[in-house]
């Protein structure tokens, strides 16, 4: 019965560190961009005295490319959660045929 309890709290802890990275790549999607446009686009407008055109511009871009990165992000997971449920229903038809047997 112990393998069993440790195979358990294994695949629960997958899960969290996969949870865990989803969260942690989602969110530099929308850090890194938007952090770095906001910098980039005060220091050019200072540099040009442009006003607030760089600003506005870069962060604008910073967005649209968050979320094209966020929205790709999902996908590759989504897929990898249907592959994994995909797996958990041959390896539970595996074993209802085993049982038969």
């Amino acid at each position: 019965m112990q393998p069993e309890n440790k195979n358990s709290k294994n695949k629960s802890n997958d899960w969290l560190r996969v949870g865990l990275v989803m969260f942690a790549e989602t969110t530099g999607w929308i850090a890194f961009p938007v952090i770095g446009a906001l910098f980039l686009g005060e220091w050019l407008d200072n540099k040009y005295d442009t006003g607030q055109l760089f600003f506005f511009s870069l962060t604008a871009g910073a967005f649209i490319v968050s979320s094209i990165g966020i929205g790709i992000t999902g996908v590759r997971y989504m897929r990898q959660i249907e592959l994994a449920d995909r797996e958990a229903k041959k390896n539970k038809e595996n074993e209802r045929q085993s049982d038969r047997s």
